[in-house]
C-alpha cells in the first residue's frame, strides 16, 4: 500500500479524481517522484515513468544549397523534463511505449536537419557546426517540449560526403600546408647546412690564426736573433747616418745664407737700378708724348683756323657777287640769279675743299703723334733711314782732306775706321741726336727736301792691307 518513488523515476497513480498542481482538472492520475505515497490496493494502479538520460544516434541523408549531398552523424541526449507537465506529456505519450522513444526524437531531428541543412553551404556546415546545432534545438525545441522532452545536447559529430567535394576543399589548403612545410623543411636545411658551413668557416679560421701567431711567433724570435745578430753593424751605420744628415743640414744652411747675402748684394740693387731706370724711361716717354699731343692739337686749332678764314673769305666773296647780281637783276633777273647761284656754288666748294685739306693735315698730325705715342722706336729708325745720306755725309766730311789712307785687317778694320770717322764727325752725330730729340713736322720736311736736292758727294778710299 506505501509506494516509494525512486530518484530517476516518476510514479504515476490513477483510480481516482486527483487535482495536480499547476495541471487543469481531469488529469486523472497523480504523479509522485522522489517521496513516498500511500496507494489503495484494487481501487488505484501505479506505474512508472523513467526519468533517465537517453541517447539517440542521428544518420541523417541531406542536400546543401548548393546541391551537394551530405551525410551528418551526430547524437541528442535528451530525457523527460522534471516538472510536472513534461512528466505529464510524456506518460500520455510514452508510458507504454518508452522503448520507442529514441526513434521517435530521431525522426523530428532528422527533419529538422534536412531542413536547416537545405539553406546552408558546405562551407558553413564545416565552419560554422555550432551555429548548425543552435539552429536544430531552436527549431525542435517547442516539438520536444510537446513531448514532455529536453535535449541536454545535441552535437553533429561527422560530416560524410560521398563526391568528394569536401576532400577537393581541402586540398588546395592541403597542398599550401605541404608546400610551406616543404619550404620550412628547406629553410630548416638551409640554415644548417649554413650552420655547419659557418662552423667549418669558423674552425678554419682558428687554424689561421692560431698558424698565422705560430709564425708570427717564429718571425719575431727569428727577427729578434737577427737584429742582435746585426745589432753592431746597425748602431754604426746609425751613427754615419746621423754624420751625414748634419752635413747636408749644414750645407743646406749654408746654401741659404749664400742665397739671403746674394739677395742682399746683387738682386735688391739690381731690382732698385732696374726702377730707377725704368720710372725715368717711363717719365721721358710721357714727357715726349705730351708734347707730341699738344704739337698735335695746336695743329689742328691752326688747321680749324685756316678752314674758318677761307669759309669766311668764300662767303664774302659770295656776298659780293650776290650784290653785283642784285644791281643787275632788274635787266636781266634770270641770268643774275644764275651767275649768283653759280658763285655760291664756287664758294662753297672751294670753302669745302679748303676744309678737307685743313682736316686731312690734323688727321694727318694727329696719326703720326698717336704712331709716335705707340711705337717710338719704330719711327725713329725710319726718321734715322730717311735722313740716314745726311748722317754719312755729314761723317764723310771728316775724310775731305785726306788723300791717300791705308787700313789694316781689312773688313775690321775699314768697320772700325768708319766708326771713328762718325765719332769724330761730330755733324752726323749732332744730325742723329737732332731726329731723336725733336720729331718737328718743318724739319721733317726739309730734311726730306734736302735729301731729294741735294746730291751725297762720293769719298774715295784706297785700302791696302793684308
Amino acid at each position: 500500500m506505501w509506494r516509494v518513488a525512486e530518484p530517476n523515476e516518476a510514479l504515476l497513480i490513477s483510480g481516482s479524481r486527483h487535482r495536480t498542481e499547476g495541471i487543469g482538472e481531469g488529469l486523472g492520475f497523480r504523479i509522485v517522484t522522489g517521496r513516498g505515497t500511500l496507494v489503495l490496493p484494487g481501487v488505484q494502479a501505479v506505474r512508472k515513468l523513467s526519468l533517465d538520460l537517453n541517447a539517440a544516434d542521428l544518420a541523417v541523408e541531406c542536400v546543401t544549397q548548393q546541391g551537394i549531398p551530405v551525410h551528418l552523424r551526430g547524437v541528442v541526449i535528451f530525457k523527460v523534463g522534471d516538472d510536472y507537465i513534461s512528466i505529464a506529456n510524456a506518460a500520455r505519450r510514452f508510458l507504454d511505449q518508452q522503448t520507442k522513444m529514441v526513434d521517435r526524437v530521431h525522426n523530428v531531428f532528422a527533419g529538422h536537419l534536412r531542413s536547416i541543412v537545405g539553406g546552408l553551404t558546405v562551407e558553413d556546415l564545416i565552419r560554422e557546426r555550432e551555429k548548425l546545432t543552435e539552429q536544430t534545438r531552436a527549431s525542435s525545441g517547442a516539438e520536444m517540449e510537446k513531448l514532455g522532452l529536453i535535449i541536454d545536447s545535441l552535437q553533429i559529430q561527422e560530416i560524410l560526403d560521398p563526391t568528394g567535394y569536401i576532400e577537393n576543399l581541402a586540398r588546395p589548403h592541403a597542398a599550401a600546408v605541404q608546400r610551406d612545410a616543404r619550404i620550412a623543411q628547406a629553410l630548416a636545411d638551409r640554415m644548417a647546412t649554413e650552420a655547419e658551413q659557418e662552423a667549418e668557416a669558423r674552425k678554419a679560421e682558428a687554424t689561421r690564426d692560431s698558424w698565422l701567431q705560430r709564425t708570427g711567433y717564429q718571425a719575431e724570435m727569428d727577427k729578434a736573433a737577427a737584429e742582435s745578430k746585426q745589432a753592431g753593424p746597425l748602431a754604426d751605420a746609425a751613427a754615419r747616418q746621423q754624420v751625414i744628415v748634419q752635413e747636408t743640414r749644414a750645407a743646406e744652411l749654408e746654401a741659404q745664407r749664400r742665397e739671403q747675402q746674394l739677395q742682399v748684394d746683387v738682386r735688391k740693387p739690381a731690382d732698385a737700378q732696374a726702377y730707377e731706370t725704368r720710372t725715368v724711361a717711363e717719365a721721358k716717354r710721357d714727357a715726349r708724348i705730351s708734347a707730341a699731343q699738344a704739337e698735335a692739337r695746336e695743329t689742328e686749332l691752326q688747321a680749324a683756323a685756316e678752314a674758318t678764314r677761307v669759309r669766311a673769305a668764300a662767303e664774302a666773296e659770295a656776298d659780293a657777287a650776290k650784290v653785283r647780281g642784285l644791281a643787275q637783276a632788274e635787266a636781266t633777273r634770270a641770268v643774275g640769279t644764275a651767275e649768283a647761284d653759280a658763285d655760291q656754288a664756287r664758294g662753297m666748294a672751294a670753302a669745302e675743299a679748303a676744309k678737307a685739306l685743313g682736316l686731312a693735315e690734323a688727321a694727318a698730325i694727329k696719326a703720326r703723334a698717336e704712331a709716335l705715342r705707340d711705337n717710338q722706336d719704330a719711327v725713329i729708325a725710319q726718321q734715322l733711314a730717311e735722313n740716314w745720306p745726311e748722317i754719312v755725309r755729314a761723317g764723310a766730311e771728316a775724310f775731305g782732306n785726306v788723300d791717300h789712307m791705308v787700313l789694316l785687317n781689312g773688313a775690321d778694320g775699314m768697320s772700325d775706321m768708319f766708326a771713328k770717322a762718325l765719332t769724330m764727325g761730330g755733324t752726323g752725330l749732332g744730325l742723329a741726336r737732332q731726329l731723336l730729340a725733336s720729331m718737328n713736322p718743318a724739319q721733317e720736311n726739309g730734311a726730306a727736301g734736302q735729301k731729294n736736292g741735294t746730291p751725297v758727294a762720293p769719298v774715295r778710299l784706297d785700302t791696302e792691307g793684308a
